[in-house]
């Protein structure tokens, strides 16, 4: 059974910091893919940042890449999420999500889901 328990959300005010993590087990396959979606309350879901567990190039989405940054221990499949300078459009449910591919992760073909935490900046 594949699990994804995730960490490190809360409430901050803008301009303040966060760290999420995230640790995967019992995933069924040998390459893994592993970031974080966000859904902002009324909003679709949407990729934010990932890369794969055993090394190489990450995504960060345009919207985040000079505030937020992603971070690996590829040897305990965790993945953590340093998120600065936060705003309050970065209010939402923060989602670990777990995929065989980057293609997979992005159109969320497959993903394995934690259960979310949630970021609340507040002005």
């Amino acid at each position: 059974e594949v699990q994804l328990v995730e960490s490190g959300g809360g409430s901050v005010q803008v301009g303040g910091s966060l760290r999420l993590s995230c640790t995967a087990s019992g995933y069924p396959y040998s390459r893994l893919y592993l970031g974080w979606f966000r859904q902002p309350p009324g909003k679709e879901r949407e990729g934010v940042a990932g890369g794969y567990t055993a090394g190489g190039g990450t995504f960060i989405a345009d919207s985040v890449k000079d505030r937020f940054t992603i971070s690996r221990n590829n040897s305990a499949n965790m993945v953590y999420l340093q998120m600065n300078s936060l705003k309050p459009e970065d209010t939402a449910m923060y989602y670990c999500a777990a995929a065989p591919s980057f293609n997979s992760f992005l159109r969320r073909d497959g993903n394995y889901w934690g259960q979310g935490t949630q970021v609340t900046v507040s002005s």
